[in-house]
């Protein structure tokens, strides 16, 4: 019987008939709308780049003049204290109170247009 003490003293060897062959090329899971950088400027705006090199302007001085986001997670982002402090989070725009925004529709717009100004 085997111990837990024999197993770590023993060095256990895989034969090569059991490895798992190298892939090459390596798999990477990249897609294209990940969010690598994003800066905050003082009029409401992101400066974005996604993984694939696609950048762009953020827009978000509508979106957030607008009476709709009042007592929502986004109305904190009024305060340009708190607009400043956006991250990139597993690969989305997001803010240290949750609010985040869709990465897929922001490249897109961006892909498209070179920006995406939010309603």
């Amino acid at each position: 019987m085997l111990s837990m003490e024999n197993v770590k003293r023993s060095s256990i060897q895989i034969p090569q008939a059991n490895r798992a062959p190298d892939v090459e090329p390596s798999i990477r899971h990249v897609v294209p709308w990940r969010v690598v950088s994003v800066n905050a400027t003082p009029d409401r705006h992101l400066m974005v780049t996604c993984v694939d090199g696609t950048a762009g302007d953020v827009d978000l001085r509508n979106f957030l003049d607008t009476p709709h986001i009042r007592s929502t997670v986004f109305e904190s982002l009024c305060d340009p204290a708190v607009f400043s402090q956006v991250r990139v989070a597993m690969g989305a725009v997001q803010w240290p109170n949750g609010a985040d925004l869709a990465p897929e529709a922001m490249y897109d717009a961006i892909k498209l247009h070179g920006r995406w100004v939010v309603e």
